[in-house]
């Protein structure tokens, strides 16, 4: 199914964030030189892309196509994805705000950040692999097949209309700047 084939694409590029955001949070952890900033960087990353782009696409395309075709959202699978979504967000505020507190002079805030980074990266590259090995093939699955292609459909308008024009692009530096910093 293409939608869920454009969401596993994005996801790749989300991984790559995680990645870098990892070795980030490692180096802040044990004290090695790290620019707070990147950590704001990289919640904008995951405002911007993993939330407001592919999040949007997931909660108000496929989840509701899945919830028309029966799939609950208050119980089950949806519902996870949904509660994981808002605990990946609750993450990002906390590693944005400790970011600020050590960039403002705060030493002690970098544990604060090492800690809510490193618990967004476990979350969501589990959260990932629930979506790509059970939730996608669900969604393929469950939505009627002539109605894939409205689904991919809704999701390319999201995308265009929506997320504005240079949103994935913009984010897509940001995930190439991101990795580029923390392997230099």
């Amino acid at each position: 199914m293409r939608a869920t084939e454009i969401l596993m694409q994005e996801h790749r590029v989300i991984e790559r964030v995680l990645d870098a955001l990892e070795k980030a949070a490692n180096r802040a952890g044990r004290g090695a030189a790290i620019r707070p900033g990147f950590f704001a960087d990289a919640a904008d990353f995951i405002r911007g892309f993993a939330d407001g782009c592919h999040h949007q696409k997931e909660e108000g395309v496929l989840f509701k196509a899945m919830e028309s075709a029966g799939m609950p959202t208050q119980a089950g699978p949806i519902a996870v994805m949904l509660a994981e979504h808002e605990q990946g967000r609750a993450f990002t505020r906390s590693m944005l705000a400790a970011a600020e507190r050590w960039e403002g002079g705060d030493e002690a805030a970098r544990a604060d950040v090492a800690t809510a980074a490193k618990a967004y990266v476990a979350l969501l590259r589990e959260h990932i692999m629930k979506e790509d090995n059970v939730l996608f093939p669900m969604a393929a699955q469950v939505i009627p097949g002539g109605q894939h292609s409205q689904v991919t459909a809704e999701i390319e308008r999201v995308e265009e209309e929506e997320t504005g024009a240079g949103t994935h692009e913009k984010y897509l530096a940001l995930a190439r700047k991101l990795e580029n910093e923390i392997t230099a």
